[in-house]
């Protein structure tokens, strides 16, 4: 699977951003972040996270 196509679980995310359980799906819910449903599980494209990093990045530096 290439990095476009990559689809990671929330345990994954949490990892990645070093975050809790609770922020990352807060940040679903917000859709801050967007993921796809499948059955009952939950997957983030990886190039959505990426592109959810360099938006808070431009965010952080405008501030």
């Amino acid at each position: 699977m290439t990095a476009s196509t990559e689809l990671l679980t929330v345990p994954q995310v949490m990892e990645r951003l070093q975050l809790g359980r609770t922020t990352v799906y807060d940040l679903l819910r917000t859709r801050q972040l967007p993921s796809l449903t499948l059955g009952r599980a939950r997957r983030i494209p990886a190039h959505a996270l990426t592109d959810f990093i360099h938006t808070r990045l431009d965010q952080e530096a405008a501030a």
